[in-house]
C-alpha cells in the first residue's frame, strides 16, 4: 500500500515580488477575514498593497526570501526517512506554492492509496488548521482525488512533542541562569479576542502545551508566562502580549528565556520578530539577559511525534486527535472534533 503524508504549513514569498500576492492570499482567507467575497477581496488587495513594503524589509532581512519551504523540506525529508518503506511525505502550503492544488494533483499521480493529512501546526485553530484541511479537500475534489484519507488535526501535549520542547529550553535557563533566576517566555502567534470567543480551541490549547511543558521541565519555582506575539491590525487580539510582558521583564530586571511553542519551523516569525525585534525591545528594557530557544525543526523527537501520529492516522478514516477522544472544553465549539 503507499501512503502518503501531506504536511500543511503557513507558506512564504520566495522572491520580493512574490511578498504583495503572498499577503493578498492570506488576506482574501474567509477563514482570516470572514466578510463576503467582494468585500474581503477589495480589502485583501488594499492590506497587502500597505503591508507589502514592511513585508518586504522583514524579508530583505533573511536575503529576500522566507525560509519556510526549505526548513519544511527538511522537516518532510526527516519525516519521510524515519516512516520509511512504502509512504510518502508531500507538503502543501496555504498561501504561496507549492499549494494544495498543485500538492493534490502529485499525491494523485503518484497513485496514493492512503492519505495521512497532517498540519504542522501542534495547536488546531480554524484560522490555520481548519483553513489548510478546508483548502485541501477542495483541491483534491478538483483533483480526482478519491482516496481513504485521515487527519490528524491536533497534537498540543503529545508527549514526544513536549520532550522535544523540553530539552530545548532546559539547556537556554540554565545559561540564563548565570544573570539571575529567569522568566520563560512561552510565545504563539497571536488570535483575535473575538476569534476566540466565536469557540476557536487554539488559545485553550496553547495554554495546554505550556503547563505541559512546564511540569516535563520539573523546575521548582520556575518563573514563566504565556504570551501572544504577531499582532496586527485595529481588533483586540488574544494576550498578553508579548511585548507588555518584555517590558515586564525589563522592570522586574530578570534574564528572559523565549521559546515558541507553537511555531515548529524557522521562519519571520521567530528570525525576525523573536531574534531581531524583541530581543532590541529587551535589551532597550533592562533584561539583562535575552536567549531564544530554536523552533523544533527536525528534532528527533518531533519527527518521531509525527511519525507515530501518522503509523497511527493510517490505522483510521476521517479526523482524530492526537490524545484520541476529544480534550478540548465543550465550550470550544469550533473543535475540529465537535462534530
Amino acid at each position: 500500500m503507499k501512503r502518503a503524508v501531506v504536511l500543511f504549513n503557513l507558506g512564504g514569498p520566495d522572491a520580493p515580488s512574490a511578498v504583495e500576492p503572498f499577503l493578498f492570499n492570506l488576506f482574501n482567507d474567509p477563514a482570516i477575514i470572514g466578510a463576503p467575497w467582494p468585500i474581503r477581496w477589495a480589502l485583501a488587495k488594499f492590506i497587502s498593497a500597505r503591508r507589502a513594503p514592511k513585508a518586504q524589509a522583514i524579508y530583505a532581512e533573511l536575503g529576500g526570501a522566507s525560509p519556510l519551504l526549505a526548513n519544511t523540506r527538511r522537516q518532510a525529508g526527516a519525516l519521510g526517512a524515519t516512516l520509511g518503506g512504502d509512504w510518502r511525505v508531500f507538503i502543501a502550503m496555504r498561501y504561496w506554492h507549492p499549494m494544495a492544488d498543485e500538492t493534490a494533483r502529485a499525491v494523485a499521480a503518484w497513485g496514493a492509496d492512503k492519505i495521512v493529512l497532517m498540519p504542522l501546526y501542534p495547536q488546531y485553530s480554524t484560522t490555520t488548521s481548519g483553513s489548510s484541511l478546508a483548502d485541501w479537500h477542495r483541491a483534491a475534489r478538483r483533483a480526482g482525488l478519491a482516496v481513504e484519507t485521515s487527519t490528524v488535526c491536533c497534537y498540543p501535549t503529545h508527549p514526544a512533542l513536549i520532550a522535544a520542547q523540553a530539552k530545548l529550553v532546559r539547556p537556554l535557563l540554565m545559561e540564563a541562569a548565570e544573570a539571575g533566576k529567569p522568566r520563560l517566555l512561552l510565545s504563539a502567534h497571536g488570535l483575535p479576542k473575538k476569534v476566540v470567543a466565536q469557540g476557536d480551541p487554539y488559545q485553550w490549547q496553547v495554554e495546554a502545551t505550556a503547563r505541559a511543558l512546564v511540569d516535563a521541565l520539573g523546575i521548582a519555582g520556575l518563573d514563566w508566562q504565556v504570551c501572544y506575539q504577531s499582532r496586527v491590525g485595529p481588533l483586540a487580539w488574544i494576550g498578553p502580549y508579548a511585548e507588555a510582558e518584555i517590558a515586564r521583564a525589563g522592570r522586574d530586571k530578570v534574564p528572559l528565556v523565549v521559546a515558541p511553542i507553537a511555531f515548529v519551523s524557522e521562519h519571520s516569525e521567530t528570525l525576525v520578530e523573536l531574534d531581531r525585534t524583541y530581543r532590541d525591545l529587551a535589551l532597550g528594557a533592562g533584561v539583562p539577559r535575552y536567549r531564544r530557544v530554536p523552533a523544533l525543526a527536525e528534532h528527533p523527537d518531533f519527527i518521531d511525534c509525527l511519525a507515530t501520529l501518522a503509523r497511527e492516522a493510517a490505522g483510521r478514516q476521517g479526523i482524530g486527535c492526537a490524545q484520541g477522544a476529544r480534550r478540548c472544553p465543550k465550550d470550544r465549539a469550533r473543535c475540529a472534533l465537535a462534530a
